[in-house]
């Protein structure tokens, strides 16, 4: 049986009130998570970056750029653990065509 790999990008947003002790632990987390169940494509750290509009009554987030190529099973358990995780303001998984 063949697996299916789909290529895919996300997107965090990390809350910068956290402290940057806290964003690296977060970021390294994130980037550990996804080499455990996909093949990390690329990381791309664009660092802490003015919102387009205040989340939470803040105005500036720490954005992380991923791109991993998995399982169309992992990106549904990825998004779950985002939206429990302290600390990531807004966070977005597209697939890749």
């Amino acid at each position: 049986m063949v697996t299916v790999k789909n290529s895919y990008e996300t997107v965090l947003v990390i809350s910068t009130k956290i402290g940057d002790e806290a964003i690296s632990g977060l970021v390294q987390k994130f980037k550990e998570l996804i080499e455990a169940n996909a093949t990390l494509d690329s990381f791309v750290e664009w660092g802490k970056r003015k919102l387009a509009y205040e989340i939470n009554k803040e105005t500036e987030g720490h954005y992380v750029l991923f791109t991993f190529t998995s399982s169309p099973d992992f990106p549904a358990e990825l998004d779950r653990i985002y939206k429990i995780t302290d600390g990531i303001l807004r966070s977005l998984i597209i697939k890749k065509d």
